[in-house]
């Protein structure tokens, strides 16, 4: 099955020479051959769209920093309207820790100028960062959210043919994929977690540390297993050892 979603999305991709504007073409072309069933550590996959901010070749709008890709499967949809002004009240939050937010939603670019005025009229938030227009569908196939089965158009399909498409992907400087989260439609996400997650995703990649259940910045780490206790107490200065195989340090200072 992954071999013939692979070969269909080629067949239906484009060499990638920058975003187009002729009307026939898809507002999506992709970057890469990608396979169909990510998984954290995987690159996450390369493409070229139209959003709201005007057209972006995915990688290159990442940059050097982190990226919160968070999907939504229709504009004008409760649930999501109350998604998006919320995260567009966190943008500094994220921008604090070098993130970007990235929307996208199954729907044209234009249907989501227009759905961006009842984001702000609910939450206050103005929505000012950009949404991602998938008419095609081609983004949510190649991030894995909607079977090639599933056709090349959103015109006619409803919230509950695109269900699947409430995806949170984590994507770090490196491009590759950090988290991924899926909730159903009828669940209102938690994006603080994703803060939290995102505050835990950049301490371990700096030190040889994990961060236990319920963790919060500021609150004691584990000590790896790849580190011993030497090298533990030159790094962090003590250490408490709470179990043959779990010790504990305070969080070292994430600059």
């Amino acid at each position: 099955m992954a071999l013939e979603q692979n070969a269909r999305l080629r067949a239906a991709a484009r060499p990638f020479d920058g975003p187009r504007r002729d009307a026939a073409f898809s507002n999506i072309e992709l970057r890469e051959e990608t396979h169909m069933s990510l998984r954290i550590n995987d690159s996450a996959p390369d493409f070229s769209a139209d959003t709201t901010d005007g057209p972006i070749n995915f990688h290159e709008w990442i940059g050097d920093g982190y990226a919160i890709l968070f999907s939504h499967p229709k504009d004008f949809t409760p649930v999501c309207t109350t998604e998006l002004g919320y995260m567009a009240g966190l943008k500094a939050d994220f921008a604090k820790r070098n993130a970007k937010m990235i929307g996208i939603s199954v729907d044209p670019v234009e249907s989501h100028h227009k759905w961006k005025a009842d984001i702000e009229k609910l939450s206050g938030n103005k929505v000012e960062y950009p949404m991602i227009g998938d008419p095609t569908l081609a983004v949510a196939k190649l991030f894995d959210m909607l079977p090639a089965a599933a056709g090349e158009t959103s015109e006619g399909r409803t919230p509950a043919d695109n269900a699947t498409v409430r995806s949170v992907f984590i994507i770090g400087p490196d491009k590759k994929i950090k988290l991924m989260l899926t909730y159903p439609m009828s669940t209102g996400r938690n994006f603080d977690e994703i803060l939290r997650a995102l505050d835990s995703i950049q301490l371990t990649a700096k030190y040889q540390v994990a961060t236990p259940v319920q963790w919060k910045q500021g609150e004691d780490v584990i000590v790896m297993a790849a580190v011993s206790d030497e090298d533990a107490i030159k790094r962090f200065g003590e250490f408490e050892r709470v179990l043959p195989y779990l010790r504990k340090t305070k969080q070292p200072t994430l600059n």
